[in-house]
């Protein structure tokens, strides 16, 4: 007696392949749009952290993005070489120091800020304000469940 297996699933009946294929979209579209003014959605998601601290140490940015110092020492050597992000060396201990943005760093997270609700109305305006409050907590649901800590940044 020779036992069928059912055929393999269609990748279009799984959630995630969903929640995939908008979230690709979504994400690319907002990358082309801060690519524009010169960052990526990394360094976007860097200046938007530090744009609530007076200065963070490269540590707690790491903490606070779910990434590694080296990953956040990349990201700010870059935004140092953009005048977007400066570094001050703590004067109690000469090898640590923070970052905070710079002048011109401050006048563009808003623009990029604005940019990223431009690109959520793009995306989700159809929904009713029902319909957005029950895709967040179920998604808000499915983070804390999991417990999923780093900040997605590409």
């Amino acid at each position: 007696m020779t036992t069928r297996n059912p055929p393999p699933s269609q990748l279009s009946s799984h959630l995630g392949f969903w929640l995939r294929y908008v979230s690709n979209h979504v994400s690319s579209a907002f990358a082309r749009k801060v690519e524009n003014h010169g960052v990526t959605v990394a360094e976007w998601v860097l200046m938007r952290h530090l744009l609530d601290a007076p200065a963070l140490a490269p540590s707690r940015l790491a903490e606070r993005m779910g990434m590694t110092r080296g990953a956040i020492s990349k990201l700010s050597e870059r935004l140092l070489a953009k005048a977007l992000v400066k570094r001050t060396d703590d004067p109690s201990d000469g090898r640590a120091h923070a970052l905070s943005l710079t002048g011109a760093g401050r006048q563009l997270v808003p623009q990029l800020a604005a940019l990223a609700d431009r690109n959520d109305a793009e995306f989700f305006e159809h929904l009713t304000d029902k319909e957005r409050a029950s895709l967040l907590r179920i998604l808000k649901g499915i983070v804390s469940r999991q417990k999923l800590t780093r900040i997605p940044v590409d």
